[in-house]
């Protein structure tokens, strides 16, 4: 979980008086600074240059850390958005696409964020390269949907990774299988900022390596790192030079998030003639979605409200489905040269999360991050595209998991699509115990993966196998109580049922 700041604050609120408070601040940045000197002291003459920028931008996010007053929005400030602010999809599509679709491609980047590790789902190394469909990972999906892309319009969409340093080599020794496909694909690094224990607020780690016990100092400062990073890299000005306008940034592991040719049109050819800068896709929330971010308007901007900026008497308010109809898919479409005017005038303003974690050893740390369409209220003329939720298919869990790999949705060029014979467009509602979080122990439950097509809800927990075929519909639940094991033998059909106890064999 995320919060903002709080206990910092506090603690400037009961130190007092404003100048007392300056002078906290003062000797906290002081003591950063030189212990920000020191680790920096120990890189070798290859690492400077970059190790320099990575700690230059952790600087100034610890300064501006120290000066904000506290975790809220103005809650009287939030409005709901102008209804042109967020249109709906289907009057985007209504459009047409233009002849010369080809040369509108030809302007775009697809950027996935590839920074997360497979972590949460039991998995070593990126989580890009998990396994989701007849063998393909997220990776193999979204090169087979540009390389599609590219050669059914003749064209050249590249595809950029933006790595961490967790996933960076690992991401690489892969990139050789795809030399021959027709997608040029560039990668660059995210910075790798310093973990600050929470009571002294100063770096753990006491030199720039980041191996060995030296791992748990560093980490990736969230995907709002994506403009500095991106523009320091220098290819976000090669890209400008080839000609390109837009990127399409999107998580690696939403299988939803597919190049959009009306939304690409739309910001291309806009019907009044003034191009977005920035463009949110938003989706409908359901009760299973009350976390995500919404879209409001906020001194006189649309702004992206997280659930941790809330103040605490209103995040049910904010939760409500009524009140707050939607949220961010992380799907965002960004001109190149807006993000190369604000990165050039350091512009760019995004609230800062603080996540806080637990070592293994024990210690309490703070790592600062930012979110990348918090930044929607420094670009000119944004919008929010109310797009189907078929564009928001993230894979979190082995539960997720399960929905991906089955008959639910058919795989085509990279692409997934909702099967035809499902009756009704939404997703069932799975719930995966703690025996299938792990992506081995997942498969290993499932001699196959079960006929989902008329399934509304499944939960399972405790020790649950699958055979062979089975089909499952309706409401079903299956629990395995402690020290028992059920095995659902192949071929079995479960309609509404519950199933409990210990059983091997089950009467069908």
């Amino acid at each position: 979980s995320v919060i903002f700041i709080q206990d910092f604050s506090q603690a400037m609120s009961q130190a007092g008086s404003s100048q007392f408070q300056e002078v906290i601040r003062q000797e906290l940045e002081y003591s950063m600074k030189v212990e920000l000197d020191k680790i920096l002291a120990t890189a070798h003459s290859n690492e400077i240059e970059h190790t320099k920028k990575d700690l230059e931008g952790f600087k100034k996010l610890f300064h501006r850390f120290l000066q904000e007053k506290g975790p809220s929005v103005d809650w009287g400030k939030i409005q709901r958005p102008p209804e042109d602010s967020i249109q709906p999809y289907e009057k985007i599509k209504a459009r047409g696409l233009p002849d010369n679709i080809a040369s509108v491609l030809n302007k775009l980047v697809v950027v996935k964020l590839n920074g997360g590790l497979g972590t949460s789902m039991g998995c070593k190394g990126p989580k890009s390269l998990i396994g989701v469909r007849n063998e393909n990972t997220f990776l193999d999906l979204t090169v087979q949907q540009i390389e599609h892309l590219n050669k059914s319009y003749n064209t050249d969409v590249p595809l950029v990774l933006m790595n961490s340093f967790n996933t960076d080599d690992d991401t690489k020794k892969i990139l050789q299988k795809y030399s021959h496909s027709r997608v040029k694909i560039y990668t660059f690094n995210q910075s790798r900022y310093p973990r600050i224990n929470k009571e002294t607020l100063l770096p753990i780690a006491k030199d720039v390596s980041y191996s060995g016990e030296n791992t748990e100092c560093w980490y990736p400062p969230g995907h709002g790192d994506i403009y500095a990073s991106f523009y320091n890299s220098g290819l976000l000005d090669n890209l400008i030079a080839e000609g390109k306008e837009y990127i399409f940034v999107s998580n690696i592991d939403n299988l939803g998030a597919t190049v959009d040719l009306y939304i690409l049109n739309h910001l291309m050819n806009p019907p009044n003639g003034k191009r977005c800068e920035f463009v949110m896709e938003v989706t409908n929330k359901t009760r299973a979605d009350v976390k995500g971010g919404t879209l409001t308007q906020y001194e006189n901007k649309l702004r992206l409200v997280e659930i941790a900026q809330v103040p605490k008497a209103h995040v049910d308010e904010f939760k409500s489905v009524s009140k707050f109809k939607i949220f961010n898919t992380n799907n965002l479409w960004i001109a190149l040269s807006a993000i190369k005017r604000l990165q050039e005038k350091n512009a760019i303003d995004m609230e800062i999360i603080v996540n806080p974690k637990t070592l293994d050893g024990g210690l309490n740390v703070i790592q600062l991050e930012t979110a990348v369409g918090a930044a929607i209220k420094s670009f000119e003329n944004s919008l929010g595209i109310n797009v189907p939720r078929s564009r928001f298919l993230p894979v979190k869990t082995t539960s997720d998991l399960l929905l991906v790999m089955s008959n639910l949705y058919s795989l085509n060029a990279g692409s997934l699509t909702m099967s035809e014979k499902r009756e009704f467009p939404t997703v069932p509602l799975v719930k995966l115990g703690s025996s299938f979080t792990k992506v081995q122990d997942y498969l290993r439950r499932f001699e196959s993966i079960p006929d989902m097509l008329e399934l509304d809800h499944l939960t399972v927990s405790g020790d649950v196998t699958f055979g062979k075929n089975v089909s499952l519909k309706g409401t079903v639940i299956i629990i395995a109580n402690h020290g028992d094991r059920i095995d659902i033998p192949a071929g079995a059909l479960l309609e509404n049922k519950i199933v409990s106890g210990n059983l091997r064999i089950l009467d069908h």
